[in-house]
């Protein structure tokens, strides 16, 4: 087992303890010295399992990845790849920043955040006032929470959604002490379910939500925004509609996504989204509606509790106000450009091109088809791939592995083709050895 005191000698261990303290150069050693002795690894990969462990390090635990699996906004890889904009954006917000100051006065100001809600609201001019908290789930509990605390919201059964990792609208909601009272149907609800509800007295506010991780087809009814605005405003109530995806306006390509703008057209008081989905941004939850609304959204003391940082206010902003976004760029990529780059990598890698459907992803546009085209290539390939420097995502069934280059940046495209080929020859290295 190679001692501690030499392999701190080892010259990348020297040049990273420039970056690293101590504790956390001796974790990494310990580490695999532990695996090792577990006999994961032999004592004679002890060096490179310290030169990996420093590299997941130094990348604070996050390796970059290519994400080849046609899939544009992937969960499992961070959602939302920033654009170049954004990511400067967010660099340039690390520092220090005037986001509480007027520097005209010197005071303290409390226009927290103005250029990013400014942008948004120029976005969706239906839209009177905008909030941003942390994510999508923080704003539909700000919102139920300031509009309906101690009361009841009305939502329809077939919108009872389960997010990701098991958790619950219902729970969520109900955690504020707000009581749901559930109408109609999982596969149908009505107007009448609706205005039964409401005239009970005990409710302050009807809860839309769009179910934008599944779809419900064949006999199936639903209430839309305009009557249930006039549902709710014809008692008194509130409006809130959760789009989900992101989308401030209609977006050609996603004709049936719902967007911001269009829901408060239709009458919503409130409306929620993701900034990190659709809109191609950083993770936030975006507020737009009423100005009475939202005021009293930003009174409510979970507000302090949600808010967003500075960083994410401006990448935001970047995102919002720039042309250049890559969710967008990956879902309308060019089919010539797919054609070219995938028969040259079948090519160059003894693979197959086969037609391969994208997906947004994300829990947006559940069940449409981004029609494209992958490389086919054996099952055990995908394992290599991930090994890759970078490593390589990909779909990986029964039989095949498929590259995708739907989300391939054009500046990396050729960092996958030599992972990829480097993949395929250790594969086919390790089968013949076998």
């Amino acid at each position: 087992m190679p001692h501690t005191d030499l392999l701190l000698q080892l010259p990348e261990v020297v040049a990273a303890s420039d970056q690293l303290t101590r504790e956390a150069l001796l974790s990494v050693i310990t580490g695999a010295q532990q695996r090792a002795r577990n006999l994961e690894i032999s004592p004679e990969d002890v060096p490179a399992e310290v030169r990996a462990g420093l590299e997941t390090k130094l990348n604070l635990g996050l390796s970059g990845v290519l994400n080849a699996t046609g899939v544009v906004v992937h969960t499992n890889l961070g959602r939302a790849p920033l654009s170049e904009a954004a990511v400067a954006a967010f660099a340039r917000a690390a520092g220090y920043v005037d986001i509480e100051m007027d520097l005209d006065t010197g005071r303290r100001s409390s226009n927290r955040g103005k250029a990013t809600l400014q942008a948004l609201l120029a976005a969706c001019p239906a839209a009177e006032e905008a909030l941003v908290v942390n994510n999508a789930a923080s704003a539909l509990l700000l919102s139920t929470a300031a509009l309906a605390g101690g009361q009841e919201v009305v939502i329809s059964r077939g919108e009872l959604i389960e997010i990701g990792a098991g958790f619950r609208l219902p729970e969520l909601i109900e955690s504020t002490g707000v009581r749901l009272h559930e109408v109609g149907a999982t596969n149908r609800t009505h107007a009448a379910d609706y205005e039964r509800a409401c005239e009970r007295g005990q409710a302050r506010a009807i809860l839309k939500v769009h179910p934008s991780n599944y779809v419900v087809e064949g006999f199936t009814s639903a209430v839309g925004v305009a009557e249930l605005a006039r549902i709710a405003h014809a008692r008194g109530q509130y409006l809130i509609a959760d789009v989900g995806s992101g989308l401030l306006r209609p977006y050609g390509p996603l004709p049936k996504e719902p967007d911001v703008d269009s829901a408060l057209r239709a009458g919503a008081d409130v409306v929620l989204a993701s900034g990190d989905k659709l809109l191609g941004g950083p993770q936030a939850g975006i507020v737009l509606g009423t100005a009475e609304v939202l005021g009293r959204m930003k009174r409510h003391p979970l507000y302090r509790a949600l808010r967003v940082d500075k960083m994410r206010l401006a990448a935001l902003e970047a995102t919002v106000t720039h042309r250049s976004v890559p969710v967008r760029e990956f879902i309308e990529r060019d089919r010539g450009w797919l054609e070219e780059n995938t028969a040259r990598l079948a090519a160059e890698t003894g693979g197959t091109v086969v037609r391969h459907c994208g997906r947004v992803g994300g829990g947006g546009a559940p069940g449409v088809e981004l029609e494209g085209l992958a490389v086919s290539l054996p099952a055990g390939v995908g394992e290599e791939l991930r090994r890759s420097q970078p490593p390589v995502i990909a779909q990986v069934h029964a039989q095949e592995c498929l590259v995708d280059l739907r989300c391939i940046p054009s500046g990396e495209v050729e960092a996958l083709f030599s992972a990829v080929r480097q993949a395929v020859q250790r594969f086919h290295a390790a089968h013949d050895h076998a």
